[in-house]
């Protein structure tokens, strides 16, 4: 698979999500550990993970630790992959989601997922979503503090709007690597921050790309061009909505999430599909 950067490191241009693998639905650890397999066979080299994605707060950070002993399990060299977290969210006991971005809550939250991915220092370490309890710029100092004190390697803000992302920009400079929001067929309120990310420069990581495509493979009626594309080329609409997403940006990196090795090695083949400018314009216009 050809490759794209995260700061200065080179990823596969297809990512692994790794939210449905310890959230509601979930898989048991065999299936799930071949799922992370499959995706590492394909030439995944990003995966991305939250101490949050768990089912409640008996068990936080259940998808760091499953991520690290699926590298640990595999039998292949894993140097080159980029395991990417986040704090700032959590799981509390009764499930629901909560948020805190006090900068010390993030520094204790850190120190979790360094020992649970069972590394010096996080490859990749994301505010998860703004807290508007806290000062943006508090949230973003305290990964600034995080990097500074070689506690992660390089930092990612999520869920943000424009000038969100200018100021952690401001505060963080070249610190600041990586964009996640949710963006695809069905929701494409983040265009405007992936534009500003391509002007800076900066990973834009879609989350939930393969949103508006039903389980059944089909799309509705206001997207009915991702199915045409796809049975037109005898392909899954989920291949073409990421290589319709890949070739919006170079600095986007899709991050579909996957529960099963079937479905990743589908989306990892998006990778290889070259749409026309005018099936992309066709999709735009959808």
């Amino acid at each position: 698979m050809y490759s794209r950067r995260i700061g200065s490191t080179e990823v596969s241009a297809i990512g692994l999500g790794g939210m449905p693998l310890s959230i509601e639905g979930r898989p048991d650890e065999e299936r799930a550990i071949a799922t992370v397999h499959a995706a590492l066979d394909a030439g995944i080299s990003f995966i991305d993970t939250a101490m949050s994605y768990c089912l409640d707060s008996s068990e936080t950070g259940h998808n760091e630790s499953l991520i690290a002993r699926a590298l640990a399990a595999y039998d292949g060299d894993t140097s080159h992959v980029l395991v990417g977290t986040k704090g700032g969210a959590a799981r509390e006991a009764d499930g629901a989601w909560s948020f805190n971005g006090d900068p010390a809550t993030l520094r204790e939250a850190c120190e979790g997922s360094l020992k649970r991915l069972g590394v010096d220092a996080i490859g990749l370490y994301q505010l998860h979503v703004p807290d508007p309890k806290v000062p943006y710029a508090d949230s973003v100092g305290a990964l600034r503090d995080l990097y500074d004190a070689g506690k992660i390697r390089a930092v990612g803000i999520s869920n943000v709007s424009s000038d969100q992302l200018r100021e952690a920009h401001g505060i963080l400079g070249e610190r600041l690597v990586s964009v996640q929001n949710s963006f695809s067929p069905a929701v494409r309120d983040s265009e405007p921050q992936l534009r500003l990310c391509t002007e800076l420069g900066i990973a834009f990581l879609p989350y939930s790309p393969l949103g508006g495509i039903s389980r059944a493979g089909g799309l509705g009626a206001s997207h009915a061009a991702f199915a045409r594309i796809a049975d037109e080329r005898g392909i899954s609409p989920q291949r073409v909505c990421l290589a319709w997403e890949l070739a919006k940006s170079p600095v986007v990196i899709p991050i579909p999430g996957s529960s099963r090795p079937t479905t990743i090695r589908d989306s990892a083949a998006a990778a290889d599909l070259t749409l026309s400018e005018a099936e992309c314009a066709e999709l735009d216009a959808a």
